[in-house]
């Protein structure tokens, strides 16, 4: 397949200019530097995390964005970011594209735009084994419930559904886990990389799934707004991994295969 990528560039330049939309984009910063910048969130498991056993960054996109920069035959530099900054981020140009698992949301997609999605999630809780009021998904909207959410994560649109109980954003890192653990709240809700990733971590924690579907999300890679040239080509990469098999060998490889789109 990568033998075809001069010819889709050739054709991502074709349409940039003629649809003109953009003056100059993504794509030729990429070729005039030689180099690749993605943003990442460091604390993401099976998507972008920092192992603490080797300190090395792993999961499904840390792998996948040194394939689409070795597809693109440039270096790769990764730029650390948050759910909170990455839309100024990218807008501010520090980096060329976000690949750490960013669910699509209209108000997301006011300020970027996304490729086709690649993974999906529905919202999973974490409370404690030991909580005395809350066993399974419907305990956990009652009066007197506070339910953390990750401020600019798409938890936080999710949380609209919790009618009854309190609602309380938090920025630091591993701040949900401690007000959980700690009985300031009752649980906090999550996707299922996360999820998957407090249950391999904590003894203390139990993973709450919805008995249905409550607010699945897609998955996709976000870039600068109007970049025509670079979508398409970021585009073109996500339909190759799903049929040249990388992205199962890489959903599989971090846990990942049961919410990967195999198309």
């Amino acid at each position: 397949m990568k033998l075809y990528l001069p010819i889709i560039i050739a054709l991502a330049t074709f349409f940039c200019s003629f649809s003109k939309m953009v003056e100059a984009g993504h794509l030729d910063s990429i070729r005039t530097a030689n180099l690749l910048r993605v943003c990442h969130w460091p604390a993401y498991y099976g998507i972008s995390f920092v192992n603490n056993k080797s300190g090395e960054l792993e999961g499904i996109d840390i792998d996948l964005a040194r394939e689409l920069a070795n597809d693109l035959e440039v270096s790769l530099e990764f730029v650390q970011t948050s759910f909170a900054t990455f839309i100024e981020d990218i807008k501010e140009d520090k980096c060329d594209i976000a690949m750490f698992g960013v669910a699509i949301t209209g108000q997301r997609a006011e300020h970027l735009d996304f490729s086709k999605p690649y993974l999906k999630s529905d919202i999973y809780a974490v409370t404690t084994k030991a909580h005395p009021t809350i066993k399974s998904w419907k305990d956990l909207d009652q009066e007197g419930h506070i339910i953390v959410v990750q401020k600019g994560t798409w938890m936080e649109d999710a949380a609209v559904a919790f009618q009854h109980a309190s609602i309380l954003s938090v920025v630091k890192f591993q701040q949900r886990e401690k007000e959980v653990r700690s009985g300031r709240a009752d649980a906090f809700l999550t996707d299922y990389p996360y999820g998957t990733k407090i249950l391999n971590t904590y003894d203390w924690a139990r993973l709450l799934a919805p008995t249905e579907s409550v607010y699945e999300m897609n998955y996709a890679y976000a870039v600068n707004k109007g970049d025509a040239e670079w979508l398409f080509v970021v585009n073109n990469f996500v339909t190759r991994i799903k049929i040249d098999g990388r992205l199962k060998k890489y959903a599989e490889k971090n846990g990942l295969l049961p919410i990967a789109y195999l198309e």
